[in-house]
């Protein structure tokens, strides 16, 4: 089962780079954008540099902006070339423990049964008032209390979303007014059932292949929006195919790149206004029976007709579904 963990990065070789290079089984991809040191090279790692990209006659290099998140997609890409059964999706400056691993993708699990919305996951693993970035505002001091709901259940799981300590992936609000870190407590995996809702990230994400068309990221929207609107759309489509999105304990430490939270805060915006909204404009556009890339490309022109992305959105998603076809 070949994993192949996927990083774009602007800086020299991290400490994250080191520890992910250093995995076995795992073949590591790390993708320049302009910014990105020439000189870049670290062993044993399949570095795609911007004149790789400019020459890969993949259509979705031609689209995509450069100095943007979404030039991760190149990386995906290269490593669904390669053969990857499994993509992982982490940053240069999340390190990985010695014990990082991802639970299997089908068994028992501990689940939340039932339509609950939004929830914070987060008040499952630590009893910190903290919670991940994406969710709804007035949702931010809820005790959800959902322990009571947990049932044991046979799933299938599309994609599992590890958590991060010390810095883990929360909105500008909370930096600017707590910012204190967070180590998770160790605990046994947490499944979503249909209809039960929460924010994820690019941060420590492990994707199976047969979702690998969810993994396009919105090259339209705020920095800070690309990866929380890619799962907020992604939910309703899991659901729709059989699986659950599952969250697992910490096996990153997060030593986070230089931040202006300020900035963070205007680029996340659009994600306090419109997030909530997505799912059901997702949920509405959905077709039974329609293959995962049809119901996705319907699920954006949704979200165009809603003004949450923009025109030139399709036109990357349509790039992104051909080179996919072309070479899953």
């Amino acid at each position: 089962m070949r994993n192949s963990v996927v990083i774009t990065t602007i800086n020299p070789p991290t400490a994250a780079i080191e520890g992910f290079a250093k995995l076995k089984d795992h073949e590591l991809v790390v993708v320049a954008d302009k910014k990105t040191p020439v000189d870049w090279h670290y062993p044993g790692v399949q570095y795609i540099s911007v004149d790789d990209q400019n020459q890969s006659r993949l259509k979705l290099s031609e689209m995509l902006p450069f100095n943007h998140y979404s030039r991760k997609m190149i990386g995906y890409l290269e490593a669904i070339k390669s053969g990857a059964v499994y993509i992982i999706d982490t940053d240069d400056d999340n390190i990985p423990y010695e014990s990082f691993d991802f639970p299997e993708f089908e068994g028992s699990f501990d689940y939340i049964d039932g339509d609950r919305g939004f929830i914070n996951i987060y008040q499952f693993f630590t009893e910190m008032k903290i919670w991940p970035r994406g969710l709804p505002l007035h949702l931010i001091k809820n005790e959800f209390r959902l322990q009571e709901q947990i049932v044991r259940k046979e799933c299938k799981i599309g994609i599992w979303q590890g958590l991060a300590d010390n810095d883990p992936d929360v909105d500008a609000i909370y930096r600017l007014t707590s910012d204190q870190p967070c180590v998770f407590n160790k605990r046994q995996p947490i499944v979503l059932g249909v209809k039960t809702i929460c924010p994820f990230n690019t941060q420590n994400t492990k994707v199976r292949k047969e979702l690998f068309p969810l993994l396009y990221l919105p090259s339209t929207v705020t920095f800070r929006y690309t990866d929380i609107l890619r799962g907020l759309v992604a939910q309703p489509l899991m659901w729709e195919y059989g699986y659950h999105l599952g969250f697992s304990e910490a096996t990153v430490t997060q030593v986070r790149n230089p931040h202006d939270y300020f900035k963070d805060f205007i680029s996340e915006i659009p994600m306090f206004l419109t997030g909530e909204k997505v799912i059901d404009f997702v949920s509405a556009s959905i077709k039974p029976g329609a293959s995962l890339p049809d119901n996705l490309f319907s699920s954006y022109e949704a979200l165009l007709r809603e003004k949450i992305v923009e025109d030139a959105e399709l036109i990357c998603l349509e790039a992104w579904l051909s080179d996919l076809a072309k070479i899953g």
